[in-house]
């Protein structure tokens, strides 16, 4: 299935579209040459992307997501699954700091700001209303309970779930029928995979 086209932007100045992807119509990507979709994802309508994303294959992005960051980049892996309304921030200003903040003030006149990568590994899923702070890395196969915070001090451990604020474990996940799984949707499609 192709994307149908888009309200915003052309996309044939994405840096790099699958084919199969699908870029929903009211997907606003503010620097769409720093945007790279992998086969069989999807990015739903009015999700907002103001950095450099790289979207792994068969994976989602819900509606009415934020991925933010300036000069940052944020990474996602395959089979990651991001419900509605998820913020990934990967700038920030230092709310610490002295100085004007946002985007309206000349650089003389500001305050500090945080900007650090996010990266997002495979089969991780992030419940709705997440948010991810800068400078997170997400290991493979965590899920983040609804309306959780996660920030770059934390450490979390693969294949487990956590939910709160800030999120906290509550168990482990098995990855086994999910890893088996997409191995054999890798093997049906060796082509996407090259």
């Amino acid at each position: 299935m192709k994307s149908p086209p888009n309200l915003f932007i052309d996309l044939e100045k994405v840096a790099f579209l699958h084919p199969s992807a699908i870029v929903g119509r009211t997907v606003r990507l503010r620097k769409p040459e720093r945007v790279h979709i992998g086969a069989g994802s999807i990015i739903d309508d009015f999700t907002y992307v103001s950095c450099a994303l790289k979207v792994g294959r068969y994976t989602h992005i819900g509606a009415n997501g934020v991925i933010i960051g300036g000069d940052a980049r944020v990474t996602i892996g395959d089979f990651v699954n991001i419900a509605p309304g998820c913020r990934l921030i990967a700038a920030s200003n230092d709310f610490a700091c002295d100085g004007l903040v946002g985007p309206t003030i000349p650089p003389e006149y500001a305050g500090a700001s945080i900007t650090s990568e996010i990266h997002i590994a495979d089969h991780v899923l992030l419940g709705t209303n997440v948010v991810i702070l800068p400078g997170v890395s997400l290991p493979e196969g965590v899920a983040i309970g609804a309306c959780s915070l996660v920030h770059a001090k934390m450490s979390l451990a693969p294949w487990t779930l956590y939910a709160g604020v800030p999120a906290k474990p509550l168990r482990s996940r098995t990855g086994e029928a999910m890893r088996a799984a997409a191995e054999r949707l890798k093997k049906e499609r060796s082509d996407e995979w090259t």
